[in-house]
């Protein structure tokens, strides 16, 4: 698991190389600044995590500053429900059809049954796309064609799974229409139609953030959080991007649990987040 977090923040530990060639066991407030800029952290953050810092720094304390920003109560939302309805949420582009397919890889291979909901009917390519990847993955789809309504792709994909006695449920939204309104709408309406095929139902409401895109994104997810209500958040893309310290700003600013980081374009590249390893691999390049 730690040599897959190296992986992911690999383009951010070249970065923090060339602002500190060598590993020291003190560094001073200047360069720690220096360095969390470089990783995209936000600077009224940045602000704050330095200021009960001294003049120089050591690893412990380094570690103390940046674990601080995920000391935030983050409701874990869970459920014994059958089937376990997830509705993906994002802007397009973020990374939503992968990010399906990696939770239908991760589910399946926990010897669970899945199936996925074509919910983005926006956009043939959606359609499309997630097809290819339920065929890839050998697991159900519902789908329809473009421009139908999204809602009944939802009730028909709770419904065959109830029928089926399927574990999970996972259906794709779209990213955006000709308005906010518009979206707004549309996926409170699939909410709703979600809990009239299956009381609880979504389950939990996933957001989608692609990690190089560092403020916009943050802006989107209170939007969709505002419209909504995000249960959770998956972090797609950090891997192409040193903007690894994006992540301190993400938790920082939305306070909401984040559940899942990619790490790749593959169905298996998917792993847990934890604050810890996450803290500890960016410090690795810092300190010996």
């Amino acid at each position: 698991m730690f040599n897959l977090f190296k992986k992911v923040l690999g383009k951010t530990s070249e970065a923090i190389k060339e602002i500190m060639p060598t590993k020291r066991k003190e560094i001073s407030k200047e360069e720690f600044e220096d360095i969390l800029l470089e990783a995209d952290v936000n600077y009224d953050l940045i602000e704050r995590l330095l200021e009960p810092l001294g003049a120089k720094i050591n690893r412990i304390q380094a570690f103390n500053s940046l674990i601080s920003v995920f000391q935030y109560k983050a409701d874990f939302k869970e459920s014994e429900a059958k089937p376990y309805v997830e509705m993906i949420i994002g802007v397009n582009g973020a990374g939503k059809t992968t990010t399906i397919s990696k939770l239908a890889y991760r589910y399946k291979e926990a010897g669970h049954s899945v199936i996925l909901g074509a919910g983005d009917t926006f956009r043939a390519a959606a359609i499309e796309q997630l097809s290819r990847w339920a065929d890839k993955l050998k697991i159900p789809i519902i789908a329809t064609q473009q421009g139908h309504d999204p809602s009944a792709v939802v009730y028909d994909t709770i419904e065959s799974a109830k029928a089926k006695k399927i574990d999970h449920v996972i259906i794709d939204t779209a990213g955006r229409l000709h308005t906010q309104t518009n979206l707004a709408e549309e996926l409170k309406k699939m909410i709703r139609v979600a809990h009239k095929a299956l009381e609880g139902a979504p389950h939990r409401k996933m957001l989608i953030l692609d990690g190089t895109q560092g403020s916009s994104s943050i802006n989107q997810a209170k939007a969709f959080n505002e419209m909504i209500g995000i249960d959770g958040i998956i972090i797609t893309k950090l891997d192409g991007t040193a903007k690894g310290g994006s992540v301190l700003s993400i938790a920082d600013e939305l306070r909401l649990p984040i559940f899942y980081i990619g790490t790749g374009e593959q169905p298996k590249d998917l792993i847990k987040f934890k604050a810890n390893e996450y803290v500890n691999t960016i410090l690795d390049e810092i300190f010996i």
